[in-house]
């Protein structure tokens, strides 16, 4: 709730309910669902009015939300492949916002090339992030993530990642990766508010470390989980 009022401030929209009305919205949905595993979806549009490009500020957002089941986070963990794509999106991916149609073209692409996600490299070369995950790597026993800026979102499974490593007594370096970086890695690894944290275990056909889950990586995905379920 904090990045979506921080995203709804960026773009100008003013927010309609209050912490409590949205908790009341997800409890209901849940409840009406009888979802035990899964996501709630939210999302406000600035409003109704006529084609245009210039908006009125007297607009009135409207609020959708839904629910889908998830994956038990229990599930057997799977190493997962990336295949690179080109970061083809706008400058101001830190606002959580609906225009993922980037993402839908590289993530499609992964796809087709029998990858599980997308590794989005910008015009330097460098490492921005997944299609619809924050990517790491753990190189020499340091966990290297990008630092946050304006062509990143700022995920919050990433951050509640990072509160989990510093915990458990990881190095921790911020810094930009490069490809040739992350294919050199020990472990490399993703988060994803639908799929915690994620092995990556291949990277265009080529293997990670070993081509397994590694043990920085399961670690933080083990004691990740015992922290989101105990702060429930």
């Amino acid at each position: 709730l904090g990045r979506l009022k921080r995203s709804l401030a960026e773009l100008q929209i003013p927010n309609p309910l209050s912490d409590e009305a949205y908790f009341a919205i997800f409890d209901n949905l849940i409840d009406r669902n009888n979802l035990d595993e899964g996501f709630v979806y939210l999302q406000i549009t600035r409003g109704e009015a006529d084609r245009d490009y210039v908006y009125s500020t007297d607009l009135k957002p409207n609020v959708l939300a839904f629910v889908q089941s998830g994956p038990e986070p229990g599930n057997p963990v799977v190493g997962r492949a990336m295949q690179t794509h080109l970061d083809l999106r706008w400058k101001r991916r830190d606002i959580k916002t609906t225009n993922l149609l980037g993402q839908v073209i590289a993530k499609t692409a992964a796809d087709a090339g029998g990858a599980y996600e997308a590794l989005l490299i910008d015009d330097e070369g460098r490492i921005t992030e997944g299609g619809a995950t924050s990517f790491f790597i753990v190189r020499g026993g340091t966990l290297i993530a990008r630092p946050v800026d304006n062509l990143i979102l700022h995920g919050i499974t990433r951050q509640t990642m990072l509160r989990v490593a510093e915990e458990l007594g990881y190095d921790v370096a911020f810094r930009k990766i490069t490809l040739a970086e992350a294919l050199a890695a020990d472990e490399a690894f993703i988060t994803g508010a639908s799929s915690y944290i994620e092995p990556v275990v291949q990277i265009d056909g080529q293997s990670i470390g070993d081509g397994k889950p590694g043990i920085y990586t399961m670690a933080l995905r083990t004691r990740y989980l015992e922290v989101v379920r105990a702060e429930l």
